[in-house]
């Protein structure tokens, strides 16, 4: 990764802690959610956005032709800690970027130069198509078709599940461009314009009320030859490259946001009061465990180096963190948790309910299992 970084990840820790400081009073709009929605989020954290990277601070981990200013993964990582160290709400739209930015950057850097600017200022919002209703875990299975043309693929099919759908302007869309059986060899990365004619968005609405996951249908939509992410039936070791972003860095994203959420349950436990302090112990140690795990998945991209299958071992470790810390505040807020209507116990309702989809959503944790022991630990298939 091309970079002019010549200061080391402390002293840049450092220079983000002075500049969160010395901007106290207007980031501290952003120390606190907003009513309103997913949508409402993400316009709120517009504002942030614009301010991030007109300071330089989230283009900095992207190569700089790209429109970054070079630097590693370990930069990304140092924006998150920083941003949750200081209470500031991390936009959720950073999800996303940690798992299709990487990819658009590697595969297509012409496409990532021209919208991952745009992202980062908050002027674009992106999905992930991956599920859907037939294939989830099992990716080989995807049905959505894109057929070749003489100017680029005409796509046709369903995904499911895709985060920040309802609001998403572009999104990275694994297609099949072989037959059916070919299974992992005929897939086709596509990046696709969701304004398109024949693309329809279907706001899902969660247990919680949210409308933060879409169903999107594509009917013949036209995807110019430029929108090809990779090389033509290579999408499978485009996706494979995707996953270790998002059990990777999308892990360490969301330990900083965890450890922030369970420091503010830690100040209620009060002594004597046993049962909470063993949830948030128990949150506290599972959170150290992902941490000091992601670390070294986060060291390994920063490198250059695939993190390999041992990367589930994130997965399983953050569905277990996420659950443990909203549990614990749940305890330690119950009564707000089951009766108040105010923002911060809807909050938390929202994302206690979250937390319960987190060992299927990304890769069931069951699949993880396999993998790891199949691909880590060798063991044996089916028990024999």
């Amino acid at each position: 990764m091309t970079s002019t970084v010549t200061r080391t990840i402390a002293e840049h820790t450092a220079d983000l802690a002075e500049w969160i400081g010395e901007n106290s009073d207007t980031l501290d709009n952003f120390r606190r959610t907003v009513a309103g929605g997913v949508r409402a989020e993400i316009e709120h954290n517009r504002e942030l956005m614009t301010l991030l990277y007109e300071a330089g601070w989230s283009r900095w981990g992207w190569p700089e032709e790209v429109g970054g200013l070079g630097g590693s993964e370990l930069h990304r990582a140092a924006l998150y800690d920083g941003l949750g160290a200081a209470g500031i709400e991390i936009p959720e739209v950073f999800v996303i970027i940690e798992t299709v930015a990487p990819v658009l950057a590697h595969y297509a850097p012409e496409l990532a130069a021209d919208h991952l600017p745009a992202y980062l200022r908050g002027d674009e919002v992106w999905g992930q198509g991956f599920s859907e209703p037939e294939a989830g875990s099992d990716l080989a299975s995807v049905r959505t078709s894109a057929r070749a043309t003489d100017d680029g693929f005409l796509l046709n099919g369903q995904k499911i599940w895709m985060t920040l759908g309802p609001s998403a302007d572009y999104a990275l869309v694994l297609a099949r461009t072989g037959t059916t059986e070919s299974r992992h060899r005929g897939l086709t990365m596509l990046w696709v314009n969701l304004a398109s004619a024949g693309v329809t968005v279907r706001p899902i609405v969660a247990a919680n009320g949210r409308e933060e996951f879409a169903e999107v249908f594509f009917e013949d939509v036209e995807v110019p030859a430029e929108y090809l992410v990779g090389p033509q039936d290579g999408g499978w070791g485009v996706a494979v490259f995707l996953l270790q972003y998002e059990r990777g860095m999308y892990a360490w994203l969301r330990q900083s946001i965890l450890h922030h959420r369970l420091s503010a349950v830690a100040g209620r436990v009060r002594p004597g009061v046993t049962r909470l302090s063993r949830a948030v112990g128990e949150a506290f140690v599972l959170l150290a465990a992902l941490r000091a795990r992601s670390v070294t998945t986060v060291t390994a991209l920063a490198e250059g180096r695939n993190p390999g299958p041992v990367v589930s071992v994130d997965k399983m470790l953050l569905s277990s963190a996420e659950r443990a810390t909203f549990e614990a505040a749940r305890k330690a807020q119950f009564e707000e948790f089951v009766v108040s209507d105010d923002l911060e116990s809807t909050t938390l309702r929202d994302e206690w309910f979250y937390s319960r989809a987190t060992s299927i959503f990304g890769g069931a944790v069951d699949v993880q299992r396999d993998i790891v022991a199949q691909h880590v630990l060798c063991l044996p298939k089916g028990g024999s």
